[in-house]
């Protein structure tokens, strides 16, 4: 068994124009001053990373392992979770995406789907740079709008989106698989791939590509009333990169999985930060023990009640307390002997 790494920190949520989170080394720096030990970048925002230069230059990657280390920490890994929802958008979604992509592509699908594609193809050879062997990303989404089969959907829908989903997928986990990183898909409502059913069949359209793997987050999974554990036990083979972050369902006479269209704070579903909400972590941490997951435990905080600050130093501490060091040997050793086929077969009494 493998002891996780951690805890590390989504700098996401965190960065901001003010100091220290307007910078990777304000930001690094920050992190350990919490017991973080690695950080998560965003390779979205150029305050903190330059996505195409880390895919150029090994001499920035070197410059940002530097700032990094100064630190005390470690690059979990980067993340395109902005430009892998571009890989695969709706026309429906076509306004509330537009910031997600450069201002000059606005109302350019087909321009905002190729940029991600080089955005991904380029996180690919800055991951390998990096020394990293996983990235976190967003599947993107043709079908969501259809989740729900009413009016009755036209046969062949869901096939055909997923068919599509594979095929643009497929090249940038060819290129992933090229430098040995494996892609983790966070599985989240108005993405594609939200569940292990929609990952079974994406799977299947991508050939069951040993890179197409899991970002775990058990937060995503109780908003959908999922069975957090059991999805560990069915599918511990594809999980990756693991987002440590907590939530809780409490449904209502008035409203239920959907949210009522409530603001986050009223929702019965609702993130919250670690220890506030419902989520069983001991038994979480257990199972990825025991299923040897070979990455980083990485706070991500969203809570719609506690300070992202409060937030982060309390997820510090609450992940490094979760985190199992795992044992080199059996409770019972003391009790062993040594034996061969004839004491065996002895104890058996066949001898």
């Amino acid at each position: 068994m493998k002891t996780i790494k951690g805890p590390g920190i989504f700098l996401a949520q965190f960065a901001d124009d003010a100091a220290p989170f307007n910078t990777l080394e304000g930001m690094a720096q920050w992190a350990a001053g919490l017991g973080f030990t690695g950080v998560q970048i965003p390779s979205w925002d150029r305050r903190l990373f330059d996505l195409k230069l880390a895919a150029e230059s090994q001499g920035y990657c070197d410059e940002v392992l530097g700032v990094v280390g100064r630190a005390g920490l470690a690059v979990t890994e980067i993340s395109t979770h902005l430009q892998g929802q571009l890989v695969a958008e709706h026309p429906a979604y076509n306004a509330l995406f537009e910031g997600f992509a450069p201002a000059n592509l606005a109302e350019n699908l087909k321009g905002r789907q190729e940029w991600a594609v080089q955005q991904l193809l380029w996180a690919a050879k800055a991951s390998k740079r990096l020394g990293l062997d996983a990235h976190a990303t967003f599947s993107g989404a043709l079908a969501w709008p259809f989740f729900y089969p009413w009016p009755q959907r036209p046969a062949g829908l869901i096939d055909e989106a997923f068919a599509e989903l594979g095929r643009r997928w497929l090249p940038i986990l060819q290129a992933f698989d090229e430098v040995g990183v494996d892609v983790c898909y966070e599985l989240h409502p108005g993405e594609d791939l939200h569940d292990g059913a929609t990952f079974e069949r994406f799977l299947e359209a991508v050939g069951g590509h040993a890179r197409a793997n899991i970002l775990y987050d058990p937060s995503h999974m109780i908003l959908q009333q999922l069975d957090y554990l059991a999805f560990l036990d069915i599918y511990h083979d594809r999980v990756r990169a693991f987002h440590v972050k907590d939530a809780e369902f409490r449904p209502s006479g008035r409203a239920g999985v959907y949210g009522g269209y409530l603001d986050w704070i009223d929702r019965p579903g609702r993130f919250r930060s670690l220890g506030d909400g419902q989520i069983d972590f001991k038994a979480v941490f257990s199972k990825m023990a025991q299923y040897d997951f070979p990455g980083w435990a990485v706070v991500e905080w969203e809570c719609c009640i506690k300070h992202p600050e409060a937030g982060a130093a309390e997820g510090a501490i609450f992940t490094r307390d979760h985190i199992i060091r795992v044992t080199e040997r059996a409770f019972d050793d003391f009790a062993g002997g040594g034996a061969d086929q004839a004491r065996n077969r002895e104890v058996l009494g066949l001898g």
